[in-house]
């Protein structure tokens, strides 16, 4: 019997696949267990349309990621963080801090954990990360660092 997995199932695939399983199997635990449905006309009509929308789904994001990364390349994030004698930083620049200034400032939402430091920003001046924004995307932000002394 022809058979599409609704959920992952261990031994078969993945969701959306066609698999041939035994009657019995199919009858008896994939089906009441909601894993699969039978593999009719109309259930795999159903299967391509929804394969569609999804595809549809992700190119819609993509193309917003690299829209935002357009945007974010030409811009300058201007931080303003305290600072002791001889300029020297408390702490670090952290994504938090890069993460709450792009959305007040500039109403950019952008998750602080896709937000690459590769070294803690510790010194004032010009600095590059990278802002992962899809799985194949990602842009790079200038951000400056000024100080504010005590």
């Amino acid at each position: 019997m022809k058979v599409i997995l609704k959920e992952d199932v261990k031994a078969l695939g993945k969701k959306g696949k066609v698999c041939e399983v035994s009657d019995g199997y199919a009858r008896n635990f994939l089906i009441p267990k909601g894993l699969a449905v039978e593999a009719t006309q109309g259930n795999v009509q159903d299967l391509a349309h929804k394969q569609k929308q999804e595809e549809q789904r992700k190119q819609k994001e993509k193309q917003a990621a690299l829209d935002l990364a357009a945007q974010i390349e030409g811009m300058e994030v201007i931080l303003r963080v305290k600072v002791g004698e001889k300029g020297r930083l408390f702490g670090s620049v952290t994504n938090k801090e890069i993460a709450e200034v792009l959305e007040k400032e500039y109403r950019l939402k952008i998750d602080k954990r896709k937000i690459e430091v590769k070294e803690p920003i510790k010194a004032i001046g010009e600095h590059t990360i990278v802002v992962k924004l899809h799985p194949e995307v990602s842009g790079n932000l200038k951000i400056k660092v000024e100080g504010i002394h005590q």
